[in-house]
């Protein structure tokens, strides 16, 4: 399957037993909604998934449980948050060996590269894996930027296909279609601007709050693609305050406990995460509550 990149793609949660192994059961529940309402892929192990908690063993078996599930209606794509290089086309390849179809790449990790650096790191992984790629574009949180003129040079490698665009500025996808056209393809990564971005040309969206609300997620990326913007409006402002929770530190806490109230996760993440507690679970609470409280009566949007 080649990647089609376009539509809604959870960066879904990695689901924890209280034993703080790996839940396939409630992964599975969670995975199956996603398809059910309408996703255009899967994407595991990101900041979400908790990536940097996660052993090598358990990525792996995350994918494996993730093809099996999904059984080819979407692609399923994995992160890839590597300090070294030879880690991370080490990882690409068994990516590749588990059944993923794509492969999503942050620039190297804990070593802050510089521009030259960093394009080789994306260089070389995109040599040694025939998998296509999206880069990982999230100077606010992982401070180093891919700027366009990196781009020109990462280009050059034909499966380099995509950003996850979350610099936070908007502007960035004209900049982007200017300059590459299509060559370059966008998926918006920062929830709270996803719909604005879109309407400017993204082509997709890697989402979270989609974890907890998957189809009010599809219908606002259908609606819009449809030319229904008011109606994609309306829902994108009844959301708006649970966006929110998934720009800040606590963004898996945040995602789980509103995955619970959903009844599409649990609340276990792995240490040194905890849960939520005092004044600022109660805001999360309360936040959840009054959006389930007015959740808004969805159009068909799966026939638009």
């Amino acid at each position: 399957m080649s990647i089609q990149w376009k539509g809604i793609m959870p960066a879904v949660t990695t689901k924890f037993t209280d034993n703080d192994e790996l839940d396939l059961k409630n992964f599975e529940i969670n995975i199956k909604a996603q398809l059910e309402a309408g996703v255009h892929g899967i994407v595991l192990g990101g900041t979400l998934g908790e990536a940097s908690t996660l052993s090598d063993q358990e990525k792996r078996k995350l994918t494996t449980a993730t093809v099996d599930i999904v059984k080819g209606k979407v692609p399923v794509l994995i992160n890839i948050g590597e300090q070294t290089t030879t880690n991370a086309i080490l990882a690409a390849q068994k990516a590749e060996e588990d059944g993923a179809k794509g492969l999503m790449v942050l620039p190297p990790m804990r070593y802050k590269s510089g521009d030259r650096e960093t394009v080789e790191f994306f260089k070389a992984i995109a040599n040694n894996t025939s998998l296509p790629i999206m880069v990982y574009n999230n100077p606010v949180d992982y401070k180093i930027e891919v700027t366009l003129d990196m781009f020109e040079e990462l280009l050059k490698c034909d499966n380099i296909e995509a950003v996850k665009e979350s610099t936070r500025d908007i502007t960035n996808v004209t900049r982007i279609k200017n300059r590459f056209g299509d060559r370059l393809k966008i998926m918006t990564g920062v929830d709270t601007i996803a719909l604005e971005s879109l309407i400017m040309g993204a082509d997709g969206w890697v989402a979270g709050l989609v974890c907890a609300f998957p189809a009010e997620t599809v219908a606002i990326y259908e609606l819009q693609k449809a030319g229904r913007i008011k109606e994609a409006i309306d829902i994108f402002r009844w959301f708006m305050p649970l966006l929110e929770l998934d720009i800040i530190p606590t963004l898996v806490q945040n995602i789980k406990l509103a995955e619970v109230y959903t009844k599409l996760g649990t609340e276990n993440v792995r240490a040194p995460r905890l849960p939520l507690q005092g004044d600022e679970r109660k805001h999360v609470i309360k936040t959840i509550e009054e959006a389930l409280k007015n959740r808004p009566n969805l159009p068909d949007y799966k026939n638009l």
